[in-house]
């Protein structure tokens, strides 16, 4: 049986921006941005050309290498033409693969936000459509409010999708915006949206405001749409929207979808979703949750003895699905085969193979088991990861020894009387029994230790010149001003390559220093 073709369209870049607390910078979009692409969804929107500064630097080229790359946007206003309404051309013209257009599907919305006609809409949503269509964009319609709009004007609701489709949309997404609408309602409302439009041209993109987000596309789905938008970790503005962390692994592992279905994501890229998910949480600062369906660190984990007990004999007894399959691990196992699994595909990722009967594989899991236990996390740090393994294998050079270092920071008034303060780094390094010292101050302890270490480092000084520092993350890990903490840092070079470097230490700055030399050292590796 051939398997239809079903749609992945991520929006953590632009609806999960709204979320309460959540402000991305331009190296976190671009950094995320790869982790979607890398992962194999189809579509990832990345926000609003136009509306911020870091919205329009990211759309001043395409970010994607897989992905179709989206703008997002509003559709023309009433009463100026296409060519007059500078938002609209900011859409159009954004290196962009493809624009996504928001546009009103129920009437009481139309005329109590916009002040305008439900006719005037319908004609502004047709002559945006038709704008980006002449630019040779894929063009989208998200209709916001789609399904209260349908409960109390069905007739103007699938006017919206008509008006769309006969403009030249791809793709005509069904907005569940407030979040209110049940799993039941959704199937049925869009069976009699298939009356008006071809299931292959639309999507759903459904807010999770009674939990039931994932359950909703999935009823979508069901009923008939090819397309499904949701979130990194479900990301969104109030509850959040629907998961994808959730939906793909439903999608490719459940027997009702997986036998239906084809999507971008392969079994080898499912692989790497926990991965995802938790690099992602990374870049946000903040903590998995541990009961995330599919990734979570208690997902496969089991604590009853009775349970450990079969788990042992046969692991579907309490597993639904093999955690290998997305990257994750069970917590009990008589042997560490899971664990070993993770890190065969880690390292290959970096050109390392090993058979999994080596006996340096085993040293490695129980160094990162060891490393994790005192705060260490490698989900979001690959070139740490990375180094460690080369570490325990043999197989990293030593570049160079930091002998010593020392940080000093102080407070105090200049000859203008203003208060200001100062830092200023000492650094010691050996190069192959040279020894060098270095001395520089800046706008903080790491900036200063960082300027001193690239003052000089011998024959290596040349190496690191396009080495640059574009982000620095801090998470306590337990209470008080005495709390163990962890740092990381994100690193990029000329080549536009980045990577991500971690440490840990009660002192925040030894922590710092630690991600600090292991940047320094993969970008040293990495040149060869």
């Amino acid at each position: 049986m051939t398997k239809e073709r079903l749609y992945l369209f991520d929006t953590t870049l632009r609806d999960g921006a709204q979320t309460a607390g959540v402000e991305f910078s331009l190296e976190d979009k671009l950094a995320i941005a790869s982790l979607l692409d890398g992962l194999g969804v189809d579509y990832v929107e990345g926000g609003y050309p136009g509306a911020n500064v870091v919205d329009t630097a990211f759309f001043e080229k395409k970010r994607t290498k897989n992905a179709q790359f989206v703008a997002f946007g509003m559709t023309k206003r009433s009463g100026r033409s296409v060519a007059n309404d500078p938002g609209l051309q900011d859409l159009v013209n954004a290196q962009a693969d493809a624009v996504c257009f928001v546009s009103k599907a129920w009437d009481h919305q139309v005329e109590l936000a916009l002040g305008i006609s439900t006719k005037e809409n319908l004609k502004s949503l047709a002559e945006s459509v038709k704008a980006a269509v002449e630019k040779g964009k894929e063009a989208f319609v998200d209709c916001e409010h789609f399904f209260d709009g349908y409960k109390t004007n069905r007739a103007y609701a699938l006017d919206c999708v008509r008006t769309a489709l006969e403009a030249g949309a791809r793709w005509v997404v069904l907005c569940d915006t407030n979040g209110g609408t049940l799993p039941a309602e959704v199937r049925e409302i869009v069976a009699d949206v298939l009356t008006a439009a071809p299931g292959d041209k639309l999507g759903i993109h459904a807010h999770d405001d009674t939990g039931q987000a994932v359950a909703n596309s999935l009823a979508a789905v069901e009923a008939g749409v090819r397309q499904v938008q949701g979130t990194l970790n479900g990301l969104g503005e109030r509850c959040g929207n629907a998961n994808l962390v959730t939906l793909i692994p439903t999608l490719l592992l459940k027997a009702g979808y997986a036998e239906r279905f084809q999507t971008g994501v392969t079994s080898e890229t499912l692989r790497t979703i926990t991965h995802v998910s938790r690099a992602f949480d990374e870049i946000l600062n903040r903590a998995p949750n541990r009961q995330a369906p599919y990734v979570g660190g208690s997902a496969f984990a089991t604590k009853a003895g009775i349970h450990a007990s079969a788990i042992a004999k046969d692991p579907s007894t309490y597993e639904h699905v093999d955690p290998e399959r997305v990257g994750n691990e069970r917590a009990v196992m008589v042997s560490q085969q899971a664990g070993k699994s993770n890190l065969l595909s880690s390292l290959k990722r970096f050109g390392i193979e090993l058979a999994k009967d080596d006996a340096r594989l085993d040293k490695l899991l129980r160094e990162v088991k060891q490393r994790e236990a005192r705060g260490y996390s490698y989900d979001g740090a690959e070139a740490s990861f990375i180094l460690l393994a080369r570490k325990l294998l043999g197989t990293l050079p030593v570049y160079f020894e930091v002998t010593s270092y020392r940080a000093a920071v102080e407070r105090r008034y200049n000859a203008r009387g203003e208060l200001v303060t100062i830092s200023e780094a000492v650094v010691k390094i050996d190069v192959d029994g040279e020894t060098f010292m270095s001395v520089a101050e800046g706008n903080g302890p790491v900036n200063a230790l960082d300027t001193a270490m690239r003052k000089d480092l011998g024959k290596y000084s040349k190496q690191i010149d396009d080495l640059e520092l574009v982000d620095f993350k801090v998470r306590i890990l337990d209470g008080g001003t005495g709390a163990v903490t962890r740092v990381l840092i994100e690193s990029r070079d000329a080549t536009g390559e980045r990577w991500f470097t971690v440490g840990v230490s009660p002192n925040i700055i030894d922590a710092s220093f630690e991600a600090l030399y292991e940047s320094f050292t993969y970008k040293l590796l990495k040149a060869g």
